[in-house]
């Protein structure tokens, strides 16, 4: 937890014809494990392969072959457990969740219904207003991806890839704590965050290594408090479940969608059905998909080619020795070492690559000043140039350097503009390309002062002006820097003005 303190968002409303209605949102998200092998097989998880490429005799289902659990993705799964404060369940097993679909060979999917590995965990979601909104999470199991229909590639025939069938996936249920379309997307980003820096999932929502299935009900003001006290769900609205979804925009635009067709049901004196839908963001919809299954209708039972997972205590605790440092606490410690303002460094921390670019270039210098750059300058035209921090032109060793030179008065802001530019697309030492170039500032006070002097002589008008309204003096300092190419000391410069402007 933050040593900040942050107060709750205000809940949601959407306004109906008759009532002002909450949301109540829960979400189920299914990460990838960032892993070498699949859950169960040997098999590669590369994601681009040809087709059909990365499928063993165990992902296809054949005739005798067993699954073989693969540790590693155990480990990561503790890992994402742990940097969830989640309570780990040193014993856990895999249950046969069975239904037919075309890219699923087994006939069943492989998951842990009754039995998961982690149990109850939180997710601190801060909605960048000092609100912040604590997510309970309700479970983490591990379960197997399936593969992939394509039904776009022949006018007559469906094609299918298992590439991706048997590849681990954690999915990571939260309770209905999520109020509102800007929370849940606050949520999954918060939680994309947590398994970077964790290094238990890439995130890239873009290939599916993780997306979300998003429940949605509605209910009256009130409601949820008596949720909240009773833990009884019959004082909130039937859920529908919007599935598959993989994208920060979408999720909060299905939402809206989903909860505004719910208040017309009930208010037209209908009845929500429970079920799965799907969202279509080009006729900003959600259309039945099939209805909402119970877990007797997958016939699960435990699988009985795997043995219960036994797991020990010492070894989830040298796990939870080694965790690195995480968003939360990287955040406090920016705000605490270096000064930072909670936006300053909740960009920082955003994600662990930008996190370590900054850290690198604020070592023993201003941290404030060290944010400025790599936030404003840096971040500013590596966006436009639409590169990311790993493909930065400038390293911190250079940034830093211009920080330095700034700090020094050997260069002002305008000229240190003008070295980033050239650092940034020439490359360079900026200690020796503003030697090189002539483009130390000038300190020397009888220089600026003569400047001054002829400006002055040269505008009787607006030195008169100047005296009767004070403010007019800044017209004098930029005349002043423009006459000496941008290089005059600005504190130099405004103190001189001043003082002639006095006399």
């Amino acid at each position: 937890m933050l040593d900040l303190t942050y107060d709750t968002p205000k809940v949601r409303t959407i306004a109906g014809a008759k009532h002002d209605w909450e949301l109540v949102i829960g979400m189920e998200v299914h990460a990838q494990v960032l892993s070498n092998a699949k859950l169960f097989s040997a098999a590669s998880t590369k994601f681009g392969a040809e087709p059909n490429s990365n499928v063993s005799f165990v992902d296809a289902a054949m005739p005798g072959m067993l699954p073989t659990l693969n540790e590693f993705c155990v480990e990561q799964a503790v890992r994402t457990g742990l940097g969830l404060k989640a309570q780990i369940n040193l014993e856990s097993a895999f249950d046969r969740k069975n239904y037919f679909y075309p890219d699923l060979p087994q006939g069943y999917q492989i998951s842990q219904l009754y039995h998961p590995i982690v149990g109850e965990g939180e997710v601190l979601v801060e909605m960048g207003d000092n609100t912040a909104r604590l997510v309970r999470v309700e479970r983490i199991h591990l379960e197997q991806d399936a593969g992939k229909s394509i039904h776009d590639m022949d006018p007559n025939m469906s094609f299918v890839d298992l590439n991706r069938t048997g590849v681990a996936l954690m999915e990571i249920v939260s309770k209905p704590d999520i109020r509102g379309p800007e929370e849940a997307a606050a949520y999954l980003t918060k939680l994309r965050q947590i398994l970077r820096y964790l290094g238990t999932c890439n995130g890239d929502m873009q290939s599916g290594a993780m997306r979300a299935d998003v429940n949605v009900s509605i209910c009256l003001p009130g409601q949820y408090e008596k949720y909240q006290a009773t833990q009884d769900f019959s004082h909130l609205g039937t859920r529908c479940e919007i599935k598959n979804m993989n994208s920060m925009r979408f999720i909060q635009q299905a939402i809206e969608v989903e909860a505004k067709r719910q208040i017309a049901i009930v208010e037209g004196g209908g009845e929500v059905m429970q079920e799965t839908r799907l969202f279509d963001p080009d006729k900003m919809e959600t259309r039945s998909m099939r209805s909402k299954e119970e877990a007797h209708d997958y016939r699960y039972f435990p699988d009985p080619d795997l043995l219960p997972l036994v797991i020990e205590q010492a070894w989830v605790d040298d796990i939870g020795a080694n965790l690195p440092e995480l968003p939360d606490a990287k955040k406090a410690r920016f705000i605490n070492d270096f000064g930072l303002s909670d936006y300053d460094a909740s960009v920082l921390t955003a994600d662990l690559d930008s996190a370590r670019y900054f850290e690198e270039t604020a070592k023993g210098r201003d941290g404030k000043m060290a944010a400025n750059w790599v936030i404003n300058e840096l971040f500013g035209r590596l966006k436009k140039d639409e590169k990311t921090i790993n493909d930065s032109p400038v390293t911190p060793a250079q940034l830093g350097a211009v920080v330095d030179l700034i700090a020094s008065d050997a260069i002002n802001g305008k000229i240190a503009k003008d070295l980033f530019e050239i650092v940034y697309t020439e490359g360079g030492d900026p200690a020796v390309i503003v030697e090189e170039r002539g483009m130390k500032q000038v300190t020397d006070t009888a220089a600026i002062e003569a400047a001054v002097d002829e400006i002055i002589a040269a505008n009787p008008d607006q030195v008169a002006k100047a005296r009767e309204n004070p403010k007019l003096a800044g017209w004098f300092v930029g005349q002043t820097m423009k006459a000496t190419g941008g290089k005059a000391n600005p504190k130099a410069v405004n103190q001189i003005v001043a003082k002639k402007l006095q006399g």
